[in-house]
Formats: C-alpha cells, sequence, structure tokens
C-alpha cells in the first residue's frame, strides 16, 4: 500500500497535484515495458519532475480508483479501459 500522506488542519505540507501532473503519471505507467516499477524508477520515466509529496498523493487516488495495485515488488499498472476489454471479450472463447 502506497504510503499515507499527513494532511495538517489547515492543508500545509501536502502538494496537490493538478490534472495534466495525474493524467502525466498515468500516460507513464501506459507506456511502460515493465509489468512492475518501483518509485525510484517511476520518477526517472516522468517526463517532468514530480514532487514525492505530490506523486504519492497521485499513487494512492490511482491505487483507490483501481488502476494501479501496489505491492512489495512495485507498482502495477492494472486498468483496462473498456474498448480494450471487449476487444479481448471478441477473441475470447466461452465457457
Amino acid at each position: 500500500m502506497v504510503q499515507k500522506n499527513k494532511i495538517s488542519s489547515n492543508g500545509k505540507g501536502v502538494h496537490w497535484p493538478t490534472l495534466n501532473t495525474v493524467i502525466m503519471v498515468e500516460d507513464t505507467f501506459k507506456k511502460m515495458n515493465e509489468s512492475v516499477i518501483s518509485i525510484a524508477e517511476l520518477k526517472r520515466k516522468l517526463p517532468r519532475q514530480v514532487n514525492h509529496i505530490t506523486l504519492m498523493v497521485i499513487l494512492e487516488y490511482l491505487e483507490k480508483s483501481g488502476k494501479i495495485a501496489v505491492g512489495l515488488r512495485g507498482i502495477s499498472w492494472v486498468y483496462t479501459d473498456r474498448k480494450t476489454l471487449q476487444e479481448l471479450i471478441k477473441k475470447g472463447t466461452e465457457i
């Protein structure tokens, strides 16, 4: 599980991500060749530098929304869009 953020009552200390930053992280996951990636490797693959706390907020959101799975070995992109899923169902064998 991604480390939980400690948010103070006034919101200071937390860097809230913009939508563009969240999309950039999602796109990086979608384009990667590896099935599992560490946070350090993810930071290196991102096209722009992202604050560590901001990245943790994004990863927490992606985990809660079911787009990534976090394990002992790293992080994996597990989300499949509906179009891809429909194509796989058409190619599959009915049981």
